[in-house]
């Protein structure tokens, strides 16, 4: 491992390839011709591109999950919606409850009474 970044590594390459090639493309270095050290290097270049590739497949089917997710959600919404009018199931349905929501008997009433204030502990108003 170089020890530099891989953007860094990157350059590197292309600078001395694009340097052999401009100034002299067919002088042997290293007992290799530019063709032989151009096909050595390309698997640096090839899985960058495949890297790139994996991101950009990545995003699309991030997005493609996404926009499946948001139509089917819309669609299980309808479906709720269609067991809670539904007189053989409804909203105290076991149907319901095993969707994931709390039977309409089983719901808190919503009515809460408050804890009457002490007189302890609490800041004097001045």
């Amino acid at each position: 491992m170089s020890g530099k970044s891989p953007k860094e590594n990157e350059e590197k390459l292309n600078r001395a390839l694009n340097a052999w090639r401009t100034l002299a493309h067919d002088h042997p270095f290293s007992g290799m011709t530019f063709e032989q050290y151009e096909a050595f290097i390309a698997p640096s270049f090839t899985s960058r591109r495949d890297l790139e590739e994996l991101d950009d497949r990545r995003t699309h089917l991030t997005n493609t999950r996404e926009d499946a997710d948001e139509a089917s959600l819309a669609k299980t919404a309808a479906i709720v919606a269609g067991v809670l009018a539904d007189p053989a199931f409804g909203p105290n349905s076991s149907l319901y409850e095993a969707m994931g929501y709390v039977r309409k008997s089983e719901r808190a009433s919503g009515l809460t009474r408050g804890k009457k204030d002490d007189g302890g502990g609490g800041t004097p108003t001045p």
